[in-house]
């Protein structure tokens, strides 16, 4: 089975960047059997296509508009559900998300998509990291996702020595790159 995990949202907007940052800390701190790929979605929109199309499952790690549940409420929600459902599509790369299960879903091969979304505090300030809530909520919402990838087969294992969920932010909010001296 090809699995994508794919974090979405934009890290310049706080609590918005959660699903980028949660690609991450997979990333850096977990070995996965089988074809599992992560894949840094950002605000992909017509792209994430071929995830939808061409892996056996998604998993989509992002924000999620809720107007009844606080901040840090977490849901998994399969794709099937979210056609249709209006009070998810809040944030521009929300309606892109599901306008494309909605074209794959009416082409006939959508894959098993699942939305692991957190309710998010803050989306509006422009600044790297998470709120409070959000850090809080973190190990359950990356606890959801390795849920999921063992639902589907899939085996891990933690990585030593990791990487702390700060490290992770501080190593995303500042990028780092090697640069050669022309001699």
């Amino acid at each position: 089975m090809r699995i994508a995990v794919v974090g979405a949202g934009t890290v310049i907007f706080r609590d918005e960047g959660v699903g980028v940052y949660a690609q991450r800390y997979l990333q850096e701190n977990y070995e996965f059997n089988g074809d599992v790929t992560l894949v840094d979605g950002g605000v992909l929109g017509f792209q994430l296509m071929t995830y939808y199309t061409d892996y056996d499952k998604v998993i989509i790690l992002d924000t999620i508009t809720m107007k009844e549940e606080g901040p840090g409420t977490i849901f998994n929600i399969p794709g099937e559900e979210l056609l249709g459902l209006g009070s998810y599509k809040q944030t521009a790369h929300e309606v892109e998300i599901v306008e494309m299960l909605e074209i794959a879903a009416l082409n006939g091969n959508l894959s098993d998509v699942h939305i692991i979304g957190i309710v998010p505090e803050d989306i509006l300030s422009v600044k790297a990291g998470l709120s409070d809530r959000l850090k809080e909520a973190f190990p359950t919402f990356v606890g959801e996702a390795l849920d999921e990838l063992e639902r589907s087969g899939v085996c891990y294992r933690k990585k030593k020595p990791g990487m702390s969920l700060d490290e992770v932010i501080d190593k995303y909010a500042n990028p780092t790159a090697q640069r050669s001296v022309p001699w």
